[in-house]
């Protein structure tokens, strides 16, 4: 049998390429050019913008953005491990067992720091 990767690569690669090109490139091409003070406004629901939009966020809003980023990363090591869970046998699952358990340590250290807390 003939294998045909290089080909569906090329076509994944080219849609890949095409869709986004497309998606940019039409509205460009077709869409209308008027420029206004009211279009070049921040939208806010409906209302009027009540505040200087470049405002700073607390250093805490990112920390907890960093940390669910974080945490939440670790679940797409979990999945694989979870697929190939019955060939690993006992020392795959010690070794989850570890890998969870450091997670966990370093969720308790988060909290213990207060780093959650939003006072």
């Amino acid at each position: 049998m003939i294998s045909n990767a290089p080909v569906s690569l090329a076509i994944v690669v080219l849609l890949a390429v095409a869709v986004p090109a497309v998606f940019v490139l039409v509205p460009r091409l077709l869409g209308a050019r008027r420029a206004s003070s009211e279009r070049q406004t921040p939208y806010e629901c409906g209302l009027l913008p009540v505040q200087d939009t470049k405002s700073r966020f607390s250093v805490k809003f990112y920390l907890v953005a960093v940390l669910f980023i974080l945490f939440d990363l670790e679940v797409a090591f979990i999945f694989p491990w979870a697929v190939v869970y019955d060939e690993l046998a006992v020392r795959g699952f010690l070794e989850m067992l570890v890998f969870v358990g450091v997670l966990f340590l370093g969720l308790m250290y988060v909290i213990r720091k207060g780093a959650l807390d939003w006072d």
